[in-house]
């Protein structure tokens, strides 16, 4: 099977310019291609595990991938999706998100000479003189056509700000210059970008009279057509100071029936042939293929340690003997404590299970939280700092969540 083929069996293309030419491009290695990640956190999230995906598997098969990083982008915000507007952040903080992607994503896709490339399009985006991107690139963009994009028409009901209206123009002169002084021939997004990256293909016709290229991939989305990544607690990250390996093997670990082969299919390199028979199964047959899509992708991010490690784990919490040496948990300050004491529901906001103290007051009228098992019925519970010292203690939540804290 080409790489190409593969892409479209596993369902990771949506949309593209011109598939005869891009499938030749792609299974001769002849793509060079770039996908934007704009720094609006300082980790990547699951949302961008597609990408990072798609680059390795395009990677392998002799393309040349460009990850750009979005420090000039990054000044104004992409409205795709969004209904309303993102928050305006500092240089600043956006050079420190810069920073962690590259550390991140090194970690994942190979760099270096004749392999990946990462840039940032602060360097040439953030030296524009805007008189002359009018003439020269404002000229070749429809302002109707742009209306129309699905990307601005969420916006326009509440608002849409004259800065993020630039977004699109600022990414088809990313792919235009990339073209120019990279050799970049193709770019990859989001189903969601497809109007930003069709921009980006005209003004390459336009501007130099030549053929660039465009793919879309398949959002990740679950059976109910929601984007998957996320929690109660926020975004599953891939930087394990903000979501533990532990936590990252647990999410994919309990991802619905209805969605473990499609996850299995877009995100790991597990042979087809392998997820062709886990697909005729069914029921409890299922949860050894959510085990096996846990460990392959915590194992792709944190490393095959960490992957066993949460694995074990996991085994242990299930079968109602959690090991203590591998349980996650958490560190508690001496700032937590007033006067020496803390409530139950602060103990489990801090540790990250609950999303709000409405919640855990919840959880423990209905008998779904102990403390080092004993059940825990009063909300208003407190604990001493002595409670954290040497082993602390262990907090179950319902049947198969324990997470220990100590100080």
């Amino acid at each position: 099977m080409t790489c190409y083929d593969e892409l479209v069996a596993r369902g990771l293309i949506a949309q593209v310019t011109n598939e005869d030419e891009i499938r030749k491009m792609v299974n001769e290695g002849k793509a060079t291609f770039y996908i934007g990640f704009d720094p609006t956190a300082d980790s990547l999230h699951v949302g961008h595990f597609m990408a990072l995906c798609l680059m390795k598997r395009l990677q392998m098969a002799g393309n040349k991938p460009i990850a750009l990083i979005g420090g000039g982008t990054g000044y104004i915000g992409d409205p795709s999706g969004r209904t309303d507007m993102r928050s305006m952040m500092t240089p600043e903080i956006i050079q420190h998100n810069c920073d962690c992607f590259k550390k991140q994503m090194s970690k994942f896709i190979e760099f270096g000479e004749g392999k990946a490339q990462m840039v940032n399009n602060a360097e040439w985006l953030l030296k524009l003189n805007y008189i002359e991107l009018l003439r020269e690139v404002g000229a070749c963009f429809s302002v109707n056509n742009m209306l129309r994009a699905e990307c601005y028409k969420q916006r326009m009901e509440k608002g849409l700000s004259f800065l993020e209206f630039n977004y699109m123009i600022m990414q088809s002169y990313d792919f235009y210059y990339l073209f120019k002084e990279y050799g970049c021939n193709m770019q990859f997004g989001g189903d969601d970008q497809w109007s930003n990256m069709l921009g980006g293909t005209e003004l390459i016709r336009k501007k130099l009279g030549r053929d660039a290229h465009a793919m879309t991939i398949t959002l990740l989305l679950n059976s109910e057509g929601k984007k998957m990544g996320k929690t109660a607690n926020g975004a599953v990250w891939l930087d394990a100071e903000k979501t533990s390996p532990y936590d990252f093997f647990q999410y994919w670990r309990n991802v619905d029936d209805a969605d473990v082969i499609k996850c299995m299919k877009l995100l790991t390199f597990i042979p087809l042939e392998e997820i062709y028979e886990y697909e005729k199964l069914e029921g409890s047959e299922l949860n050894s293929v959510k085990e096996r899509l846990a460990f392959e992708l915590t194992k792709m991010i944190h490393g095959e340690s960490e992957a066993q490690k949460a694995l074990d784990t996991a085994r242990s919490l299930f079968n109602g003997k959690p090991d203590a040496a591998s349980m996650p948990t958490t560190e508690i300050s001496a700032d937590a404590f007033n006067d020496g004491r803390i409530g139950i529901l602060d103990v489990m906001l801090v540790a990250g299970l609950i999303p709000s103290k409405g919640e855990g007051r919840r959880l423990v009228q209905q008998g779904g939280v102990s403390v080092n098992d004993v059940k825990v019925s009063d909300p208003q519970q407190m604990f001493c700092e002595s409670d954290f010292e040497g082993d602390g203690i262990v907090i179950k939540k319902g049947k198969k969540v324990f997470h220990k804290v100590v100080k």
